[in-house]
């Protein structure tokens, strides 16, 4: 019997019609643990770096965490992994709200779509039943729209739809699937949707799914949410509030947003509005949320509230993204007001909250620059407000300018050149435009920003404070219950950090220490992502209820797979480096990683160097950030090894090298 897990993966073929319950390896799950390892496994397998985003050959995977579904609190996660358009990378992103369990509840853990419909279709699911019905009547209609007349279709108020919207179906590279409460919004895979004629996926279950020991789960579970009211009743001290609670992000809560309003750069990367938050817009701020906001709603079996339900005056209510209540009001220059009118627009339209308006603030740079001329926009507005809304209608039609918009600022300037390549600053990887710069270098943020495949800024944050605390004696008392540490020597690395002077940024923490933290901030993010748990729970706010330590008991009881620290680490750096391994495939190298030229006023080109290397060297990396022979060989990850060799991305040399290092150790 297969516990936590169904055993069963879902595949679908579109170009052929042909529907296939296939089950899985168990031992895969021991190796990869699910979610977005087993995933990165079937990608490898099966998606050489030949295959273009558009291919019918791509895949595009929902993946259900490996503890979805079971009473773990906070696990809902749905991981959602192709070959990106924007970035022609591997995109994975994690989808809240109640997709996943549904889908352990109607009997997989996965639906692996290939191929492309020859009509617009939504699969529809119901335990052993699993159609592909016609959804030419959808073509065009909002997500959410989607996912409400879906249902009323097939009278299962209970359904838990994916669904796209119009910018799926014209292939916007920066497309989102929209989830009720959640969205699967970076590195285009709503695009990829779209190019595989699927308006949505529509999931109901009825089934049992079992636990190991279930008697010892459940006294974790209850571990957890004693931990949970005890931050809430204890939030950590002088930290902003979105990081002193629990949550991913709590912001939806917080109506003091003078922090990341005057220090962030929303929108365009370039402009900060200093002086915006008075006292006035902070009491006008207050009343358009409290007006906005109907109610805070949780994902599937999480009792803390991070989402918002928000209705705007002759609007139809929708669920407000991760900040978008941000990157629309700051990128227009404008107000809340219009930040929550036009993130009901574009989630209806199905795009990232991040990047599509930094696109829109692109575009009119490059109007006001003289590098795109009013012809390019014609019958756009004269206020920003008015340029915004046209601007996001150009885009999703693809109608005019708006086509090559639709593919980013890195593609778009590439297309229209005449210095357009200045305006499309502060990308990493070519996808994610960082929403502020600094002026002094962050050897941490380097190494995140650098080196990290999932390209989201609030995915690679971590468990580490981000700033040191301004006394000594607040960062004793911060480490004292500091449970949540793999080892107490980062204890003293945050103790002994300063504000000023000889442990100061940017040669403290030092190289060895910045390496540490960023591995331990990667790991937890990569193991919440293959056990589907939310990172405002775990990877993302200091001190929370999820860490290393209890990790391996949730898996081992829930799971039945016998777990420990090590072996889970063992675990995590294995896919870790599959993921890696199939961007270096697709001709990812060292070149590629690093931060935007401008994001830091004051660069040590020396320093940035010799924290990649050190980087590279813990993770068993070469110099150009290729996962060696001998490291791949000792993570089990052999068939990686020999792809490498054929494809001349590994010498033989380093090969013979990795055998005869083996030989030695098991002689000794």
């Amino acid at each position: 019997m297969r516990y936590a897990e169904t055993g069963y993966n879902l595949e679908i073929d579109l170009s052929r019609g042909n529907i296939e319950k296939v089950a899985t390896d168990p031992k895969e799950t021991e190796l990869y643990l699910g979610g977005l390892g087993t995933n990165a496994k079937l990608i490898w397998d099966r998606v050489p770096p030949e295959v273009e985003p558009f291919s019918p050959d791509n895949l595009l995977i929902f993946g259900a965490g490996l503890l979805c579904g079971t009473p773990a609190t906070g696990c809902n996660r749905t991981i959602v992994s192709t070959i990106s358009p924007q970035t022609r990378l591997l995109a994975f992103s994690m989808m809240g709200g109640f997709w996943a369990p549904e889908l352990k509840y109607a009997g997989y853990d996965k639906v692996v779509l290939r191929g492309k419909s020859p009509d617009l279709v939504y699969i529809w699911i119901h335990d052993d039943k699993v159609e592909l019905r016609d959804a030419s009547h959808l073509r065009g209609k909002g997500a959410v729209e989607t996912a409400e007349l879906i249902k009323q279709e097939l009278n299962q108020p209970k359904a838990q739809v994916a669904a796209i919207g119009m910018a799926g179906e014209n292939r916007v590279y920066y497309a989102s699937i929209e989830q009720g409460r959640s969205s699967a919004s970076r590195g285009g895979i709503g695009a990829v949707m779209g190019d595989k004629g699927v308006k949505a996926i529509v999931v109901r279950g009825t089934r049992d799914l079992n636990i190991a020991r279930p008697e010892e789960f459940l006294g974790l579970c209850n571990e957890v949410l004693d931990y949970i009211k005890y931050r809430e009743e204890h939030p950590i001290p002088g930290v902003m509030p979105i990081l002193a609670g629990l949550g991913s992000p709590q912001e939806m809560k917080v109506h003091d947003e003078k922090w990341h309003t005057e220090n962030f750069m929303w929108g365009n990367s370039r402009e900060r509005r200093k002086g915006f938050w008075t006292d006035e817009i902070a009491k006008e701020w207050t009343e358009t949320m409290e007006k906005a906001r109907t109610r805070l709603i949780s994902c599937f079996n999480c009792p803390m509230k991070c989402g918002a339900t928000i209705s705007m005056p002759g609007l139809p209510t929708y669920m407000m993204k991760c900040f978008t209540k941000l990157t629309y009001t700051m990128g227009a220059f404008s107000d809340l007001d219009f930040g929550l009118r036009i993130a009901q627009k574009a989630t209806e339209y199905g795009v990232d909250g991040f990047s599509a308006p930094q696109v829109m603030a692109f575009a009119i740079e490059l109007l006001e620059n003289g590098i795109l001329s009013k012809d390019d926009f014609p019958g756009m507005p004269e206020d920003n407000e008015g340029r915004f809304f046209y601007l996001l209608d150009m885009i999703v039609r693809r109608e005019g300018i708006g086509d090559l918009l639709a593919n980013g600022t890195y593609w778009a300037a590439k297309e229209i050149g005449n210095g357009a390549e200045e305006f499309a600053h502060n990308n990493i990887k070519k996808t994610e435009q960082l929403p502020l710069k600094l002026s002094m270098l962050n050897p941490i943020y380097f190494l995140m920003y650098s080196t990290g495949e999932k390209i989201n800024i609030t995915q690679i944050e971590g468990q580490f404070p981000q700033a040191p605390f301004p006394t000594r004696e607040a960062r004793e008392e911060f480490v004292k219950d500091w449970i949540q540490v793999p080892d107490d020597r980062f204890k003293q690395y945050f103790v002994d950090w300063e504000l000023r002077g000889e442990n100061s940024m940017p040669f403290y923490p030092t190289v060895e220490m910045c390496c540490d933290i960023v591995d331990w901030q990667e790991r937890m993010h990569y193991i919440d992502d293959a056990l589907g748990q939310c990172a405002g729970l775990s990877s993302f706010p200091l001190k929370p209820p999820y860490h290393i330590h209890n990790y391996p008991k949730f898996i081992s009881a829930g799971a039945g797979i016998e777990m420990d620290e090590e072996k889970l680490t063992a675990a995590a750096k294995r896919y870790r480096t599959l993921v890696r391994a199939i961007n270096i495939r697709r001709g990812m190298r060292r070149k590629d990683e690093k931060p935007p030229a401008n994001h830091w006023k004051k660069r040590f080109p020396e320093l940035e160097e010799q924290l990649l290397d050190a980087y590279y060297k813990l993770k068993g990396w070469n110099r150009d950030g290729i996962p060696t022979a001998e490291s791949l060989r000792e993570l089990g990850l052999d068939y990686v090894s020999e792809d490498f060799i054929q494809r001349g991305i590994l010498g033989d040399d380093e090969a013979a090298d990795a055998t005869a290092n083996q030989q030695a150790a098991t002689a000794q």
